[in-house]
């Protein structure tokens, strides 16, 4: 994933082109955006024009900051029904049934 954001105003007020490139087929998906658009509104796009197709993709490469990256996983998951839930390492009793099944095996 990749943005390109030198645009001036399309009539629908977009500004800016998020490019999505499936690895696998190098299918690309150009999606018009604006600027400052809310993650939840670029995640709805995602699934509309890209998991539509291809399914949720086993792994995302974007190089944009840590907070845009946390936002858009986070807006990800609720959008696909799914919740993220981290736990610290040496913490068992977080998550005691994989802990459990580890040491047996």
């Amino acid at each position: 994933m990749d943005f390109v954001t030198t645009f001036t105003h399309s009539p629908k007020g977009n500004n800016a082109i998020w490019v999505v490139i499936d690895r696998l087929t190098k299918l690309a998906h150009f999606i018009p955006f604006r600027v400052r658009q809310s993650t939840e509104l670029l995640v709805d796009k995602y699934i509309r024009e890209v998991a539509r197709l291809h399914g949720v993709l086993v792994s995302i490469m974007l190089d944009r900051d840590t907070r845009f990256r946390s936002h858009f996983l986070e807006s990800l998951q609720k959008n696909l029904g799914t919740c993220l839930k981290f736990s610290t390492p040496y913490h068992p009793e977080i998550d005691g049934q994989s802990e459990r099944k580890i040491q047996i095996l």
